[in-house]
């Protein structure tokens, strides 16, 4: 498989798909739809929303009826980098190559304009779905809030801001990460494959192969944060040592990151044995998570 083919393409599906469910710029209020899109339409990965649609696959669905849930995912998602990215967090001044959405508009903006897609998300995320059951959907919908909020990545974050300018053990910067980035990511993988019609032992296997994929993901940024390219990037490098933030180059070293990173990667594989070739996609997204440069 292509993969760089396969990221553009699902890329494309999602953006699209965003676009033309979000309010148009021109719409009012304006200047929060603008906000919005600015953020949300500004480029990305689109991480989370292709690994919802690459876990469906795994276990045959039709990926297309997924798509509203996906970008659900999405706007959660880009809300969180909207709030992360203010003067009270982390006080970033550039994503993806371009002005943060408290730069481009201002403050009060760019709070609503996450406020905004975190209340969409779930709009998108609870539209019915033909061929799903009501019961199905709900518990879908259930496992974001529960994995995006206290639970998950918002009580992730606020751990992680409490550990700033001290010193963490590897164990308790585990715990943190497992919410603050790893929630999102393994909640993609267990509601694609619930959503998907995965049997329960697909859907665990699933969920446990996002959390070993959200995990390297982290130590990944860590890295990246350390020996990125601020230009590839798109934004600032170095932030994590200038927070006196452990992390798992500064508690590991770097080779010792790496070799973490490279465990976490074969134990997602290992998850994917008892999958065919439809799941073939996922392990060259698990690979794909270590290799990359942004």
């Amino acid at each position: 498989m292509d993969l760089k083919l396969y990221l553009q393409t699902n890329q494309s599906l999602v953006d699209k798909a965003l676009s033309a469910l979000l309010p148009g710029p021109e719409e009012p209020p304006q200047r929060l739809n603008q906000a919005i899109r600015h953020s949300l339409l500004g480029g990305g990965k689109r991480l989370r929303p292709i690994l919802i649609l690459a876990c469906a696959d795994a276990v045959g669905t039709q990926r297309e009826q997924l798509l509203a849930f996906a970008c659900g995912m999405e706007c959660l998602h880009t809300y969180s980098l909207i709030h992360d990215d203010l003067p009270a967090m982390d006080d970033d001044d550039l994503r993806r190559g371009r002005p943060t959405c408290h730069k481009q508009f201002d403050e009060a903006t760019a709070i609503l304009a996450g406020d905004a897609l975190l209340t969409f998300a779930f709009d998108l995320a609870s539209r019915p779905i033909q061929g799903i059951s009501a019961d199905t959907l709900l518990m879908a919908v259930r496992q974001l809030a529960h994995d995006a909020g206290i639970f998950g990545m918002v009580g992730g974050q606020m751990m992680d801001l409490l550990a700033e300018h001290r010193k963490v053990d590897l164990g308790e910067l585990r715990g943190i990460h497992r919410l603050k980035t790893g929630a999102l990511i393994r909640c993609a993988c267990e509601c694609g494959a619930r959503l998907g019609g995965g049997t329960s032992d697909q859907i665990e296997t699933l969920k446990n192969y996002g959390a070993a994929i959200g995990l390297a993901f982290q130590i990944t940024d860590d890295l990246l944060d350390v020996t990125g390219d601020s230009q590839v990037m798109g934004k600032a490098t170095g932030k994590d040592e200038i927070n006196a933030k452990s992390t798992y180059p500064s508690l590991m070293g770097i080779e010792g990151a790496r070799h973490l990173a490279q465990e976490q990667i074969n134990l997602a594989l290992s998850h994917l044995e008892s999958f065919s070739s439809a799941a073939d996609p996922l392990r060259d997204l698990a690979r794909y998570i270590t290799e990359r440069t942004h």
